[in-house]
């Protein structure tokens, strides 16, 4: 292979990689919140956060394109200021963004719900802020799963393609990422190099189930310990 060959390889894991960081900020902050909040509308709200999961993902993409294309309300902002979205490798990070984000919103809200709240409770006795609870307690007892959650929106970005065809279009070296690749070298006949882009995602795709795997392995082990034995009285 060339380094011009390689190049969906580089823009798949930039875009998996920016997407997940996303992805773990927003889906952390969110699932939190509705997690702990009661209000009218919560479950229309869920539904809105996880729908992109269920839909196809050419769905997903002409949505975007609605909101973000030249003639969108939001994509015309971008166009007068002389920066489209479309067709841009944003819009890869944004596909890809999207259509993780319930993966990791589902698994981190899961996790945060099994937290008893009177652990929460007794560090605001002890005068802790909000803010050290959420991230020294609240966030450590939910890491399992958003550890999984991240692990599960990386590699769900990795593959992403109706949305991205959609949105990004194929632009080699731009927004042509492996299975955007993979689609049309398949459409051209070139079967052997479609293989190799196969084997490429399978591998990386198969090493974040392996990861996850011995993830939840470990914290099965760790958490098997006595409380005694973790914490001990200073």
């Amino acid at each position: 292979m060339t380094a011009m060959n390689l190049s969906p390889l580089w823009i798949s894991l930039k875009t998996a990689l920016v997407a997940t960081a996303i992805t773990f900020i927003l889906g952390i902050i969110i699932a939190r919140w509705m997690a702990k909040s009661e209000f009218k509308g919560k479950s229309i709200l869920d539904g809105i956060f996880i729908l992109p999961l269920v839909l196809p993902p050419t769905v997903v993409g002409f949505i975007l394109l609605w909101i973000l294309g030249r003639n969108g309300w939001l994509g015309a902002f971008f166009f007068e200021i002389g920066r489209p979205v479309v067709f841009s490798w944003s819009a890869t990070v944004i596909a890809a963004t999207v259509v993780s984000f319930p993966l990791m919103y589902q698994t981190a809200r899961g996790a945060f719900e099994q937290i008893d709240s009177n652990i929460e409770d007794a560090a605001r006795t002890l005068g802790a802020s909000e803010w050290n609870i959420f991230w020294q307690v609240t966030t450590p007892m939910a890491w399992p799963g958003i550890a999984a959650g991240t692990i599960l929106a990386f590699a769900r970005s990795l593959g992403e393609f109706g949305a991205t065809l959609m949105l990004a279009g194929n632009i080699p070296g731009r927004t042509q990422t492996i299975p955007v690749a993979i689609y049309f070298l398949v459409e051209g006949g070139r079967q052997k190099q479609a293989l190799i882009w196969v084997l490429v995602i399978l591998l990386i795709s198969f090493v974040s189930i392996v990861a996850l795997n011995y993830w939840k392995k470990y914290q099965r082990r760790f958490s098997s310990h006595p409380i005694g034995e973790v914490v001990s009285d200073p």
